[in-house]
């Protein structure tokens, strides 16, 4: 029976992430610097851009009018996603919080320019959770 070289059997397994971590792109190191802190505190690395990768992603669909899916899956979902960034919008200190702000802001307008007002949505939800539903 072959035996493993002494080499093998000491060596430790490699962990590796199941997916690259995405970065945060074009905000300043400070702002970059405070988003790790909080994910490695919380959601975990890359949290942050994950979701803002999801957010731009539902508001790069072609269409005048977009409805929010129903999700599938947390990480596909566009108000999970929204919920992930104001998260970390408050947990950030207020000078690197600035850049992150204006990026989602400008996210958000294009959001409500795009979705529709559900009139039968619960009062107490955060704005973007009372937006239209696709059927």
């Amino acid at each position: 029976m072959p035996r493993k070289p002494p080499g093998a059997v000491r060596a430790l397994p490699q962990w590796r992430p199941a997916r690259p971590v995405r970065r945060l792109q074009g905000l300043p190191r400070r702002t970059l610097a405070a988003v790790r802190r909080i994910e490695a505190l919380g959601p975990g690395p890359g949290a942050v851009a994950e979701a803002l990768h999801t957010y731009e992603g539902f508001l790069r669909r072609p269409g005048r009018y977009l409805y929010v899916p129903w999700p599938t899956c947390p990480c596909c979902d566009p108000l999970a996603a929204r919920d992930v960034l104001e998260t970390a919008l408050h947990r950030l200190p207020r000078p690197a919080r600035a850049p992150l702000r204006t990026l989602v802001d400008r996210l958000d307008g294009e959001f409500r320019r795009r979705t529709l007002p559900d009139p039968l949505t619960a009062h107490p939800a955060p704005w973007w959770h009372r937006r239209l539903r696709a059927d």
